[in-house]
């Protein structure tokens, strides 16, 4: 008697949301992933949706489709919540039980919604602007009936926020409501509070602090007060009865403020706490605020007020010292191992008024923190005990880029216990992992991780130490795709790329960073720049191959299109884009270190080359939306753009006008040759200059990520993975012998010798020459997407520089894919896992196909060209 294989669907996910609550989408897309005996496929699918006043069930809808499915019902309206569950039946008729459920709740969907102000303390109003402004507390207290249903709290603030309500911190979040564009759209959160509440008298109180509002941003001393020059709050507690009525406890003249122990705080500067001055009590009933200042009402309108699409910054990881040294007086110098993001927690006693102070640097110089790169970043956190035993503490509105700390004024007990650095990054889910047999290449991918995670703080840094943290656009337009297989950025990533439109100037000029904030002559006001603005062409579509979402595609197909229309504009009459300032191949290491766009490669053939692929992309995005007609305007210019290319830079047989690695890598990635030959010229081109440069990087922003993919994309494999294994400087290997954690700015941002490069822009952690990551995962490994969404995936491992094995798995929207190869002496094995709802293939490296069904398979292939496959084994 044989039995089928019931398929079972998991709890399905809403948007990119990785919590879904307090929402902003009041008809959120729908995802589910199905797991199901090889074979079967959903042919149809059915959606229930509870909401508090009735329970809607679909029919059964004959689709394939599982991600980002339309919302089946009325949409949902301001504070509502409701429970889905999927269910789906395949061919063969068979049908899964019902999902677990997914719960989740909108936020205020309306401006009117908000009855709370924006309140801010009377004395910040006779503050000078540039003067010593200490952060503020503000509280109110309320009462709460003992019939209290739910309890829902929207806040937000001008400035950085922590809540507390009777004495208890709301939520985890670090940094909120984090940086937008606030002049545009300003982020409040959702928190559920209704276990905060007591029946009788409750408090609900707030920190405050300059934050990215009105704190020191950027460089060159940087500006304060981009934003205005008053901190604020914005909070609306609502409390829902059980008999259905609402109370609101909103901000508004009736709460009082006060300074505490915060003395200052500012992300580049960090953060001085003074525990003497601390207020016992001060968010719990029964104290005293006779003495606190009253507040004032300011601006905010409240249609700006916009809910998240993604994650929170968290504390997402805790790392004890590994070495702790003494040094002279009472200094400690401790190296937690690892460059990372975040801030420290320390134990400490000692007599009232005693400061600790911590410092903080990513590398060491003669044993001491190197502190140089971080320019005009203090990065020092002060602690004044209060004198009263064990005191533990750990800064509020600050983050640090560090390895490194010095403390000093110590007197802790043991530091290995008593000191903890907290890793700080966007709270974004894992979906993506590598290894191999190499171990230096392991190290290498755990670095760009370790990179990404600091630089993934509620915007796409480019760096996140010195006085800079700026949202670069040309760092994420290259990495964007190496970070969708690793994490689930979407919703961040989608949030930012709003700004980005927001910001665009009306002749259609992408900042060079965003939000974008004063920064010199040369970079303010913007000035239109290849391969920096061409991240709203590249990167919605780099999202868009991840995940599938034609959603986002469609929110910035305006934003790409104004900007190659710019483009268009100051292209010549033969589509050239040879006029205006260029950045060209950023920091190429041949390029003079105070000039690091003076790269080799001509900066017009690379803004040439951008624009045609821009062209391409918008063009492919219109075709994807059902804009005809556009679609077909924008792909006759990418091919005369294509055409212009080629008769300004490519000559006999392919030759390039600029002779260099990143001329012919972007040529042949960008597919800007004439043909076939003029091609497989190109590739033995690059190899050969690969070569000719002892395999040791000569590319810059814009050429490395994209020369290991050309070099496999025409037969040059081996020559990719001497470049990738070489240890020489500059290579990718080379910082490893500097014990590097983490991806640098520079291919010598620490010399030969070990000293610091002398450059005034040296950082050792930047994620863009990371983007090699992204060659890790689909020719190491050999795992990629062959459609969207990865509904189609394609195998295709190439083995070389010695590696005999390699693993890579990613989290799809239709579940886990993996492969891992192993090499042989007659062969090579390859096990796979595909989800339900795709097809896989593998593509040998002889040119063999074997096509895979659901499920996890073993398939094996001798290495002799022309062999037949072995039979495949489903497990």
């Amino acid at each position: 008697m044989s039995h089928k294989r019931i398929p079972e669907v998991a709890a399905p996910t809403a948007e990119h949301h990785r919590e879904p609550f307090g929402i902003g989408e009041p008809a959120p897309r729908l995802s589910w992933k199905t797991t199901a005996p090889p074979g079967w496929t959903q042919q149809a699918y059915q959606i229930e949706v509870a909401r508090t006043d009735e329970a809607h069930r679909t029919d059964w809808v004959a689709c394939e489709e599982s991600v980002l499915v339309d919302w089946p019902h009325r949409p949902l309206t301001s504070r509502e919540h409701a429970e889905i569950r999927v269910r789906v039946r395949g061919a063969d008729g068979t049908a899964s039980d019902w999902s677990p459920a997914l719960r989740l709740e909108a936020g205020l969907l309306k401006s009117e919604d908000w009855t709370a102000h924006a309140i801010s303390p009377q004395w910040q109003s006779l503050e000078q602007p540039d003067g010593e402004r200490r952060p503020p507390l503000l509280r109110k207290d309320f009462l709460a009936r003992a019939d209290v249903q739910s309890a829902r709290l929207y806040v937000t603030a001008h400035g950085l926020y922590e809540i507390e309500i009777n004495g208890l911190r709301v939520g985890d979040h670090a940094l909120a409501p984090g940086w937008t564009s606030y002049d545009h759209r300003l982020r409040y959160q959702t928190h559920d509070v209704t276990k905060h509440l007591r029946t009788g008298d409750n408090t609900i109180g707030a920190w405050l602090a300059d934050g990215w509002y009105r704190g020191r941003l950027g460089f060159n001393g940087g500006h304060a007060n981009l934003y205005g020059d008053r901190l604020a709050l914005i909070a609306q507690l609502e409390v829902v009865h059980h008999d259905g009525t609402r109370t609101t406890i909103a901000t508004d003249t009736s709460w009082r403020a006060a300074h505490g122990p915060i003395v200052s705080a500012g992300l580049l500067d960090g953060e001085i706490h003074d525990a003497r001055d601390e207020r016992p009590g001060w968010s719990s009933p029964g104290f005293d605020d006779s003495g606190w200042s009253p507040v004032d009402i300011v601006t905010r309108d409240p249609a700006t007020l916009v809910a998240p699409t993604g994650p929170p910054v968290r504390c997402t990881e805790d790392i004890a010292p590994a070495r702790v040294t003494a040094l002279d007086a009472d200094r400690l110098l401790v190296d937690f191992g690892q460059n990372l993001v975040g801030r420290i927690r320390i134990t400490v006693s000692g007599p009232a008024g005693h400061t600790v102070v911590i410092r903080h640097a990513e590398v060491l110089q003669d044993g001491e923190l190197c502190v140089r790169p971080l320019r005009g970043a203090l990065s020092t956190d002060r602690y004044v005990l209060r004198g009263e035993g064990s005191e533990t503490w750990e800064p509020r509105f600050t983050l640090h880029g560090f390895r490194y700390a010095e403390i000093t004024g110590w007197r802790g007990g043991d530091p290995h216990r008593d000191i903890t650095a907290r890793v700080h990054h966007t709270d974004m889910a894992r979906t993506g992992w590598f290894a191999c047999s190499n171990e230096q290449v392991n190290r290498l991918h755990e670095n760009v991780v370790w990179s990404l995670r600091g630089n993934f703080v509620d915007l796409p840094t480019d760096c996140p130490q010195r006085d800079e943290r700026l949202g670069w656009t040309g760092d994420i337009q290259v990495f964007a795709p190496t970070a969708a297989f690793l994490y689930d950025c979407h919703g961040m990533l989608a949030s930012w790329l709003r700004d980005v439109a927001a910001e665009q100037h009306d002749d259609g000029t992408v900042p060079w960073y965003v939000p974008e904030i004063p920064g010199g002559e040369q970079w303010t006001p913007a000035s239109p720049g290849a391969g920096w603005g061409d991240v709203v062409a590249l990167t919605p579509w780099d999202l868009y191959q991840a995940s599938g979402d034609t959603g986002l595609l469609a929110a910035q197909y305006d934003s790409a299109r104004r900007w190659v229309d710019l483009v268009t504009g100051i292209a010549d009459e033969s589509g050239l884009w040879n006029r205006g300032y260029q950045l060209g191949d950023w920091l190429d290491p041949f390029a003079p270190p105070d000039d690091p766009g003076a790269g080799r490669t001509d900066r017009h053939l690379i803004a040439t080359a951008y624009y045609a692929w821009s062209l391409r992309h918008v063009a492919w995005t219109a075709g994807v939306l059902g804009c005809d007609e556009e679609r077909r305007h924008y792909q006759e210019l990418a091919d005369r753009v294509r055409q212009a290319f080629v008769s300004e830079y490519v000559g006999p047989g392919g030759a390039m006008t600029s002779d260099t690695q990143t001329a012919y890598a972007v040529a042949l990635q960008f597919d800007l040759l004439p043909d076939a030959p003029a091609r497989a010229a190109a590739g033995r081109r690059l190899a050969e200059l690969v070569a000719a440069g002892g395999h040791t990087i000569q590319t810059g922003f814009i050429g490395t990520p994209l020369v290991a993919p050309a070099l496999s994309a025409t037969d040059y494999a081996d020559t990719a993975y001497t470049l990738l294994l070489q240890q020489e400087c500059p290579s990718w290997l080379y910082a490893l012998k500097h014990d590097a954690t983490t991806i640098w700015e520079r291919w010598d941002s620490m010399l030969p010798d070990g000293s610091v490069n002398p450059g005034e822009m040296t950082s050792f952690n930047h994620y863009a020459l990371g983007a090699v990551a992204e060659w890790l995962h689909t020719t190491v490994a050999g795992l990629t997407a062959a459609s969207p969404g990865y509904r189609d995936i394609v195998f295709r491992p190439r083995p070389g520089g010695g590696i005999t094995w390699a693993h890579a798995a990613h989290e799809s929207p239709y579940g886990r894919i993996a492969i891992r190869w192993d090499l042989h002496a007659s062969g090579i094995e390859v096990r796979t896992t595909v989800p339900t709802g795709t097809t896989a293939r593998i593509e040998w490296p002889d040119g063999a196909v074997t096509t895979l069904a659901t499920g996890t398979t073993t398939t094996w292939r001798p290495l002799g060209p022309g062999r037949p496959v072995a039979p495949s084994r489903h497990d």
